[in-house]
């Protein structure tokens, strides 16, 4: 049976049409593995499943991720990092690039309903793969993601009760049931994409309606192993209202672009 993997064009670019084919036919991709954007098990034979390529000076690496958590997609590593993710493996001939930290990291988008103030809101829940560093600098401060959305005008969330400020400029891109994109206002006016989806990512018929409805989307933001995959909406609540209770969370409301 052919494995459910998504293998995007950028990545067959770089790994040939014969090995992306080998792949989509399950003769060299694991059934198992571990999910490279959440750490959790994943299994090609029964979930949609993203190739992802990291790709060095020298070197590259193909993981596997779910399909909910990230797309397909070639991300940029520093050739020190592979390396190292490399050695840390032995006898295995599709590795995975297990701590290993992108130059920049891939942010993650899950779409669910949250419940606040007796009524059903459109979310989505932006964590990213690894620390985020600030533009220019070396990554030696830390993770800077929620400081970063800080200056941006998100607000820091402590009670998810209450529903967020609205955010000037932003807004979540949605066209014929599909997400697109997040978007910030750009540098020369108008606006760029804050994140956008390699293919645009499929939102359930509640999550579409409650969306047009209100015609706003919420977007809560969590550093790296905040939130993580969360099967159910039940249990993802409940990791945002753990991670707002650490202090570890941002949302704004943003306007919907699209139906």
């Amino acid at each position: 049976m052919p494995r459910m993997l998504d293998v995007s064009e950028d990545v067959r670019a770089e790994i040939g049409d014969a090995e992306a084919d080998r792949l989509l036919v399950g003769d060299s991709a694991p059934g198992s593995y571990d999910c490279t954007s959440c750490r959790t098990p994943g299994d090609s034979d029964q979930e949609r499943t993203s190739t992802v390529l990291f790709v060095g000076d020298e070197t590259a690496v193909l993981a596997f991720a779910h399909a909910t958590c990230i797309p397909s997609q070639v991300v940029k590593v520093a050739e020190d990092q592979l390396k190292g993710a490399m050695r840390s493996i032995t006898g295995d001939e599709t590795p995975t690039p297990e701590g290993l930290m992108p130059e920049q990291a891939v942010l993650g988008i899950t779409s669910g309903l949250v419940l606040i103030e007796d009524d059903l809101r459109p979310a989505l829940v932006v964590e990213p793969t690894g620390p985020i560093a600030r533009p220019g600098t070396d990554g030696r401060d830390g993770d800077q993601f929620l400081q970063l959305l800080l200056e941006q005008g998100f607000q820091s969330t402590q009670d998810l009760n209450r529903l967020p400020g609205a955010l000037p400029g932003w807004s979540v891109l949605l066209a014929v049931g599909r997400l697109h994109a997040v978007l910030q206002p750009g540098p020369g006016g108008g606006q760029v994409a804050w994140w956008q989806a390699h293919q645009p990512l499929q939102v359930t018929e509640g999550w579409r309606t409650a969306a047009n409805k209100s015609q706003t989307v919420l977007v809560f933001a969590a550093p790296a192993g905040a939130i993580g995959q969360q099967p159910r909406e039940d249990l993802l609540r409940d990791a945002l209202d753990k991670a707002a209770a650490n202090g570890q969370l941002v949302a704004a409301a943003l306007p919907l672009a699209g139906t």
